[in-house]
């Protein structure tokens, strides 16, 4: 047990929580903003996996970071661009058609790989560029704090902001009324006017940008390759926290970094010699517990209101 608490009350380990939340984070503020809507983008999973393959390969091939970082936003918005069309044009079942466009992620990302580079594997043939880590001048000069804050990669610092980003634009902006009315009562906005499907393809692309963001984290910042598969469900986990946080950006965000908790607890135990099977179990375990927690505490609150 103390060789436990001496690998997770240190400030590497605050670090890492920080570094493995930063693609939860933008994909569950992503969900906010599909969710508000009336929209759900159940196509995270996708969006990430084409932002992180376009984003590996756009850089590899260009050797620009931000013809590549463009590209990477692109991949991943024509997933999103794709989930609009069939839902909201041609009146898809939503769920439905985010599942299949995940599939075809896992599919099309090997595929393009294999026509670009003829591997089906990873893009580590390529020489792929990745963000920079920036040292915060007055933090860096904070013992603890300098361990902990100072010296992530910018976009974890983009993600954070993200919140605030995402607060202010459904709260305090005449876009964010528009999406937040629409999810609420449908039938009432479009008596004053404000258009739907129009507001919420917008709310579907913003979060498909906010989505992208977490994709070309893992590429392009948490590694500089691309791996298939290397999304590895954060998508879902990401709804989860979104779930959790009842679609509000702060508290989406404090479950998103408990989520990043359990992911680096499982770095942790990894390095304890624990059976590996059981350490890919511990995100998702973390995901049901969580879940299960937000649920039992909601059905509470419909008594309380009740009685």
């Amino acid at each position: 047990m103390d060789n436990f608490l001496s690998y997770i009350l240190t400030a590497e380990f605050a670090y890492s929580v920080l570094r493995v939340t930063t693609p939860l984070l933008f994909a569950a503020q992503a969900s906010v903003v599909a969710e508000n809507s009336g929209a759900s983008n159940i196509a995270l999973e996708g969006i990430m996996l084409f932002a992180a393959a376009f984003g590996a390969l756009g850089t590899g091939l260009t050797g620009s970071l931000f013809i590549g970082f463009l590209i990477a936003l692109g991949g991943g918005l024509l997933i999103a661009v794709l989930l609009a069309y069939f839902a909201l044009y041609l009146k898809t079942d939503i769920i439905l058609s985010g599942i299949a466009l995940n599939t075809l992620a896992a599919g099309g990302t090997v595929f393009i790989m294999y026509v670009l580079i003829h591997d089906k594997g990873s893009t580590s043939s390529l020489v792929s560029l990745v963000f920079p880590k920036v040292v915060i001048p007055g933090i860096a000069a904070i013992p603890v704090l300098a361990s902990i804050l100072s010296g992530q990669n910018v976009l974890t610092y983009i993600a954070f902001f993200t919140v605030f980003a995402v607060w202010f634009l459904l709260y305090k902006t005449k876009l964010g009324m528009h999406i937040r009315c629409v999810g609420e009562n449908p039938d009432a906005a479009e008596s004053v006017g404000i258009p739907i499907r129009k507001t919420r393809v917008i709310a579907l692309l913003i979060s498909g940008l906010l989505a992208s963001l977490g994709g070309v984290f893992l590429s392009m910042a948490y590694m500089s390759t691309f791996t298939k598969g290397m999304v590895a469900g954060r998508g879902f986990i990401a709804l989860a926290a979104a779930a959790m946080g009842r679609l509000a950006p702060v508290p989406t965000m404090f479950a998103a970094l408990f989520f990043g908790f359990a992911d680096a607890l499982s770095n942790v135990l990894a390095a304890m010699s624990i059976p590996d099977e059981f350490i890919k179990t511990v995100p998702y375990i973390s995901t049901v517990i969580g879940l299960i927690v937000f649920s039992a505490w909601r059905k509470r609150g419909r008594k309380a209101q009740i009685a």
